[in-house]
């Protein structure tokens, strides 16, 4: 797997054409699972652990690559699985990824290979599985099914960000006028629609939310049937763009494109970084790009953004 991240500028070519790439892997027994290739920064075979003192169970250790000092987190005990054994390390493999501004490993059994997917091919979790199962989406391929681990809430558990707005903020956000139209924030994964909603309406912001692109564009057409601008209605929308079915940056291209729509504000919101993000975000029009989460910088940013409206 050493070619994993080679052809950054080739996977750039899939921005706007609802298109992706996962990374196939395994935990236990033969279930696949995947991950955005474009999380991820490196996979390798598993690295010698050093163990850090009362942390989590879930975190094997922590291993010195590239200059860096990354935690390995067992990614089948993060969602209640079971661990990698200890004798099996040295045949597992570690992916190495990027998420919310952290760099993070993740041990798993085996890597499979890399697919280049459709989002319309990625489909939400069946709705009987429940609120607080591991996945964000499920998907075929090849008749066997390959499920998408919410990776957000598994990090939020191991490594709780902090979600509250600082008091000056607040205090600041008390002395704008009110009125403003709701934020529509659209996520598929509900901890991020948790965080970014408790950071809007703590600075009083009323908020709407959807659970992926296609979702939002239905809603989006049903507020301006009438003739009206979505602009009427919304102050702005802040979109993840991993998505099933409809991903962000499609999201922005038809929200663009739609004349009812094209004034909307348009902030994308991702736990995917990189120099080459800002390229995407320019190439389909998107009026802003902010990583995960900083509750303080999202909060001041869409006062800007209102502000100036």
């Amino acid at each position: 797997m050493a070619g994993v991240l080679d052809s950054v500028n080739q996977r750039t070519q899939l921005v706007g054409q609802n298109r992706l790439e996962l990374l196939l892997f395994r935990l236990k027994g033969q279930q696949l699972f995947g991950i955005n290739v474009f999380k991820i920064k490196e996979v390798l075979q598993c690295p010698k652990l050093s163990s850090i003192p009362n942390s989590r169970n879930v975190v094997r250790g922590v291993s010195h690559i590239r200059g860096e000092t990354i935690p390995i987190i067992d990614l089948g005990m993060a969602i209640g699985m079971q661990g990698v054994p200890a004798e099996q390390l040295a045949t597992s493999f570690v992916i190495i990824t990027e998420y919310n501004r952290k760099t993070q490993g993740f041990l798993v059994a085996g890597v499979d290979r890399i697919m280049n997917m459709n989002w319309e091919d990625i489909l939400p979790p069946p709705k009987g599985a429940g609120k607080d199962v591991y996945l964000t989406a499920v998907t075929r391929i090849e008749d066997k099914l390959v499920e998408i681990i919410d990776v957000e809430k598994v990090l939020a558990e191991v490594s709780p960000l902090r979600e509250d707005v600082t008091d000056e903020l607040k205090a600041r956000s008390s002395e704008r006028a009110p009125g403003n139209n709701p934020v529509l924030v659209v996520d598929d994964s509900a901890v991020a629609r948790r965080q970014i909603e408790r950071c809007l309406t703590a600075i009083g912001m009323e908020v709407v939310t959807q659970n992926d692109g296609k979702q939002a564009l239905q809603y989006l057409k049903e507020i301006t049937k009438d003739g009206s601008k979505a602009a009427d209605h919304l102050s702005l929308i802040i979109s993840d763009v991993e998505m099933p079915e409809m991903d962000g940056y499609t999201l922005v291209t038809r929200i663009k494109e739609d004349p009812a729509l094209s004034s909307m504000y348009v902030m994308l919101h991702t736990s995917l970084s990189g120099v080459f993000n800002r390229a995407m975000v320019q190439k389909v029009g998107a009026d802003d790009f902010m990583a995960k989460f900083s509750p303080d910088e999202l909060a001041e940013r869409v006062m800007e953004i209102i502000d100036q409206q």
